[in-house]
This record gives C-alpha cells, sequence and structure tokens, in this order.
C-alpha cells in the first residue's frame, strides 16, 4: 500500500459523501416503525462517551458503535478481528486464535486505551493493556468504541479511547432459548448456548460458549499452535415497584493456547454487583462493586511462571437531571493486587478518585465539561479535565471541537520488577520513581445525521510527554520518563441503511511519531498510519450476503524504522439462511484470498479459513 493511500482514499470519500453534506434533512414519515429502528441503528444510544445515554450525534465524540445485528452477522472469530480497521482502530497480534494481541487506538499502546465489560474495566496490573484475544464475541450483545482520551471519566490509561462491551440483559417474558454450533477450518469447533427471560421484575441471562481449534503455525515452517475457550456469563437484575434497581453480572473465560516456545493457562474474569436508588424525581445514584482478574500460567522450555492480578473496585455515580441540563459526580476507590512467582518489592496499590461532569443544553449550543482527581499510593495524584462544545448548523449537521487530558499509570512491571542480572547482556531492574505519562488532545469534527444514512470526520492532535522507556548506562537498564510523542490524524466514517442494503466504511489516517531521543522523526513503531474498512451486505429474503475489505498501511517493527512490514487487504465473506421458523444457517470465509500477512515481524496470520454454524432461537 504506497503513502498515496491515505490522501487519494479521504479525498475520493469525502467528494463522495459531499452531496449527502447538503442534503437537507429527511422528513419522517409517520408510522414507518421500520424507517424509526433503521434511523436508531444509524444513531444510536452511547453511554461510554457521557457516563449518560446519548445519541452518537449528541456524544460530542468521535464513537463507533457495533450492535448486536453486526456482530451475529459478521460473527467473528475473535475481538481483535471484529475491531479490526474499525475507524482510528489498529490491531497486532503474534499469530491467529489466542495469540498475544494488542489494540492500538489513534496510535497510541495497548496499555493506553481501556477495556470496559458492563463497566468493569478488565487488565493486567503487571502488563498493563487488556489481554482482547482470550474474549468470546459470542458473549456480548454490543460493543462501544470512543475515540479521544476520557482521563477526566475513566481515569488511568484512557489516552487513545475506550472500548466497552455490553452483554445481553434478559427481557420480561418467557424464557427464551439460543443455541449454536459449528466448525470449520483448522479442526475449529465453536459451541454456544444461552437462556433469556424474566417474570415479576426480575430478568435474567445465562450463557456459556466454547472454542476449540488445533490453530495453524505462527512461524513460517512451524507446528500448528491450538487454542481452547471456555466462558460463562451470568446477568441478573430485579426493578422494584420504587423504580429502584438491584443487579449481578459474572462472565469468566479460561483456557489454553500454545505458542512458539510454550503455552498459557489463562483466566479473564469480571463480577460485580450493583445497586440503583431513584434518591428524588430528579436524581439518581449508583453503588458498584466489582472485581476483574488477569490471570496466566505460562511453561517454556527455560522455565515456568505465574502472574495473577486482581482489581477490586468500588465506584458510586449520582445523576442529578436539571430540566434540559445533567450532572455526573462521583468517587472510585479501587486496589490492586499481585500474586506472581517474580518477587516483586510491592504487590498492592490503592487508587482513590472523585469526578463530575456537566453536560449542558442551550440548543444550539451543547457544553460537556469534566474533571477528575486521581490519588495513587505508587506514583501520585493527577488531575484530568476536558471540554467539549458542540454546534447544530442545522437539523442534520453538528460540529464539534474539544480539548482533554489523560494519564497513563506506570504497571507492576514498570515500578517493581526485581533486579535481574543477565551477565555481558547486562541487568534490568523497574524504577519505583517513575511518573504516569500524560497527555492533551485537540480535536474538531463534524457530523452529518439523516434518516437513512450519516457521516462524521474528525481530526485531532495529542501531545505525550514523559514516555516510559527503557534507558540503559552501563549495561544497566531500567524504564525512565524520556519520551515524547506527538500523534495526528484523521477519522472518516460513514455509514447507511438503504432498502435491503447496510453499509459501512471507515477510512483512518493517523501520523504517531516519537518526537525525543535517536528516534525523533520516526513512527512509533508497530502502527500503520493508513487504514481503510468497507462492509457490505444485502437481505435477500431469507437470505443475507455480505462482506469486509480491510486495507492496512505498511508499519515498522522497529523504533529506528529500519525494518518495514508490508500493508495488506484482507477481504471476508459471509452468508446467512433462515430456513425454518427460529432456525438459521451461516457461512464465513475468512481471509477469502488466503493473504499472507503479519503484523508482529516473523509472526504470520491464518490463510483462507471457513467456518459453518447452524443456530436456533431468536
Amino acid at each position: 500500500m504506497n503513502t498515496t493511500f491515505a490522501s487519494r482514499g479521504l479525498a475520493t470519500f469525502a467528494l463522495a459523501t459531499l452531496p449527502l453534506a447538503i442534503q437537507p434533512a429527511e422528513p419522517q414519515l409517520e408510522g414507518a416503525a421500520d424507517t424509526t429502528a433503521e434511523a436508531a441503528r444509524l444513531n444510536p444510544l452511547v453511554v461510554t462517551a457521557a457516563l449518560a445515554p446519548r445519541t452518537a450525534d449528541e456524544t460530542l465524540a468521535s464513537v463507533t458503535v457495533l450492535d448486536e445485528a453486526t456482530l451475529r452477522r459478521q460473527d467473528p472469530a475473535s475481538l481483535p478481528d471484529l475491531l479490526r480497521g474499525q475507524p482510528g482502530v489498529d490491531v497486532t497480534s503474534n499469530g491467529s486464535f489466542g495469540k498475544n494481541s494488542s489494540v492500538y487506538i489513534r496510535g497510541t499502546g495497548n496499555d493506553q486505551n481501556v477495556l470496559l465489560i458492563d463497566g468493569i474495566r478488565l487488565r493486567s496490573a503487571t502488563a498493563g493493556g487488556a489481554a482482547w484475544q482470550f474474549l468470546d464475541p459470542r458473549m456480548f450483545q454490543r460493543a462501544e468504541i470512543v475515540r479521544g482520551p476520557l482521563g477526566s471519566l475513566y481515569g488511568a490509561d484512557a489516552i487513545g479511547g475506550v472500548v466497552q462491551l455490553f452483554t445481553p440483559e434478559g427481557e420480561e417474558g418467557d424464557p427464551r432459548p439460543r443455541v449454536s454450533v459449528g466448525g470449520g477450518s483448522f479442526n475449529t469447533q465453536r459451541y454456544s448456548a444461552s437462556l433469556a427471560g424474566g417474570s415479576g421484575g426480575t430478568r435474567y441471562y445465562v450463557a456459556g460458549s466454547r472454542f476449540d481449534t488445533d490453530g495453524t503455525p505462527v512461524r513460517r515452517g512451524g507446528e500448528d499452535k491450538g487454542y481452547d475457550n471456555t466462558s460463562g456469563l451470568v446477568r441478573l437484575a430485579h426493578t422494584f415497584d420504587s423504580d429502584a434497581e438491584v443487579g449481578l453480572l459474572a462472565l469468566r473465560a479460561r483456557g489454553n493456547t500454545e505458542f512458539d516456545g510454550g503455552e498459557s493457562d489463562f483466566v479473564q474474569q469480571v463480577a460485580g454487583i450493583y445497586g440503583e436508588l431513584p434518591v428524588t424525581g430528579n436524581w439518581r445514584s449508583r453503588l458498584t462493586l466489582s472485581e476483574a482478574r488477569d490471570e496466566s500460567d505460562t511453561v517454556q522450555s527455560f522455565g515456568a511462571s505465574t502472574f495473577d492480578t486482581r482489581t477490586q473496585t468500588a465506584r458510586w455515580e449520582n445523576t442529578l437531571g436539571f430540566g434540559v441540563h445533567e450532572l455526573v459526580a462521583g468517587a472510585e476507590y479501587s486496589e490492586d493486587r499481585v500474586s506472581s512467582t517474580t518477587t516483586y518489592d510491592e504487590t498492592t496499590r490503592d487508587n482513590a478518585a472523585v469526578f463530575a461532569q456537566g453536560l449542558l443544553d442551550f440548543s444550539p449550543f451543547a457544553v460537556q465539561a469534566a474533571l477528575r482527581y486521581d490519588d495513587n499510593q505508587a506514583f501520585g495524584d493527577e488531575v484530568t479535565g476536558s471540554l467539549a462544545l458542540g454546534y447544530d448548523l442545522d437539523d442534520s449537521h453538528t460540529l464539534r471541537a474539544s480539548y482533554g487530558t489523560a494519564f497513563r499509570a506506570p504497571t507492576f512491571n514498570d515500578l517493581y520488577w526485581p533486579f535481574e542480572d543477565f551477565g555481558d547482556w547486562g541487568s534490568y531492574q523497574g524504577n519505583p520513581d517513575l511518573r504516569a505519562e500524560t497527555s492533551s488532545t485537540v480535536e474538531v469534527g463534524i457530523r452529518g445525521q439523516y434518516q437513512a444514512f450519516y457521516w462524521d470526520l474528525a481530526g485531532y492532535q495529542s501531545h505525550v510527554d514523559d514516555l516510559i522507556a527503557t534507558e540503559t548506562i552501563n549495561g544497566d537498564s531500567r524504564p525512565t520518563n524520556i519520551n515524547e510523542a506527538r500523534i495526528r490524524g484523521v477519522e472518516l466514517a460513514a455509514g447507511a441503511e438503504i432498502d435491503d442494503w447496510t453499509l459501512a466504511a471507515a477510512l483512518t489516517y493517523a501520523d504517531p511519531e516519537n518526537r525525543s531521543g535517536l528516534n525523533a522523526g520516526n513512527r512509533i513503531q508497530r502502527r500503520a498510519s493508513q487504514s481503510a474498512r468497507f462492509d457490505v451486505d444485502r437481505a435477500l429474503g431469507d437470505w443475507t450476503l455480505g462482506g469486509s475489505w480491510i486495507l492496512q498501511g505498511y508499519r515498522y517493527e522497529d523504533a529506528a524504522n529500519t525494518d518495514r512490514l508490508n500493508g495488506f487487504g484482507l477481504v471476508n465473506l459471509r452468508a446467512g439462511w433462515d430456513f425454518a421458523p427460529m432456525w438459521s444457517a451461516r457461512l464465513t470465509v475468512e481471509n477469502a484470498l488466503d493473504k499472507e500477512y503479519e503484523t508482529a515481524r516473523d509472526y504470520i496470520n491464518a490463510g483462507r479459513a471457513a467456518f459453518v454454524s447452524v443456530h436456533f432461537g431468536q
């Protein structure tokens, strides 16, 4: 993919959408239920961007929502497959099927963005970042991707953005079962089952899934590396006559993944209980107690290791309404605990925070302002804030501008990794004096929202200071705050529901640049600066046909920008058939053109893979 891809692609797409930009809003036809549902899919409610439900055009942020229909149509084998090529999102992996994967949002690192599951954060406190590859997409109903700094709402690590996954919630009515059985290439087997329903104010959803594959080689000439994952989910909620509500969530995934040189047993788990109370007619208060676990037991040729991290959190949120205005305020306390075969100087740390956000509507103007204070036992205190302004140019077009700050917390590995002497290779040790990485971001954007389609164009620039990097002096290495980065980019997203067609497109250009040291002026390693994604689906009676075309530009494996990984294009195809009431079948062909590609040097991904499944239930 050559360097003119982004400029040509953005120009072409901008010209294509110009007629949409000047087209007036389409009138709402009375009684058109299908049209209303279609509009809701194109302008969905988003809760992650502002801690309160807002339609996409009201969030004053760059957002992407992948709804239940999208997840069912694409039926991805992994979460990284679902996220690849989405606006502002880049994915790298050390092979396919449960192999180590990183998600980069707007050029930031895997440990500079946040993963939430129903509001509960999941990450490794030792390595930083989330293990995206171990979460089964069939456990989730919806995904929200919010791009930009959200430190003032979610605290540490929300520099590039936040991805929130939502599990299904039961509804009042008779029990509704759903069962899926399938398999395909590489001796892959997939099973899932769920039961949902509710009565008397109580709602429930129970589900389980199993994924098992022989896998593919992760290096050329290597052996197949298998992966298995067993996941379970329970979600319960009860609403009282007073409109108070209590509920619980428990999600657990465990399994085994083989990699070049060893294998790991893993556990990913979130659990929480909550209570929500309408204190007055315009004040609702919610308390959530949760725990998240990231656990791994690894066996390699040079030994075995265990890294188990646990984060327990209490979060109190209050939402107060003042006519068309809202105030969200609260407090949060969390504690990280580490249990490992590696002996850290410290194995616990706590963080206390308070936050507040005002959502003000002075139509056609809108203002969103937030402020948060974090006090961390390990690295001190941090204050983050954000301000977003919106202006409705007319009924269909909204202009927005925002400024926000965020920070990344040093991990236990950064702070407390014990001294190791490698002889002639020198030594390495953590640095307990590290400061948090800090960022500031400015963004401008405009969104066109119509009855049957939308488009969204945004440009941004971020400065990240005190980046943590390894410094070596006389053979002795340790992490220090020495690097700086500047990241700027442009994103264009569009979608349409036209007759029986569902269309989505995304073009991304990012320039993540090192600004310090010997590599000043170079692109940050492993980031592609250009990407595009096009999704097309068509309903034909009882059939649906569709496909995705994903393009990614070249990237560098090293900070010196001497080791270049070529760009690539992937074509994924899919078909669905509703062959009887409550019964359907689905076929997906991933990497249909059998493209060999790598996003990390010497790690190859799977070639062409076909999967067939049969589903019962709604």
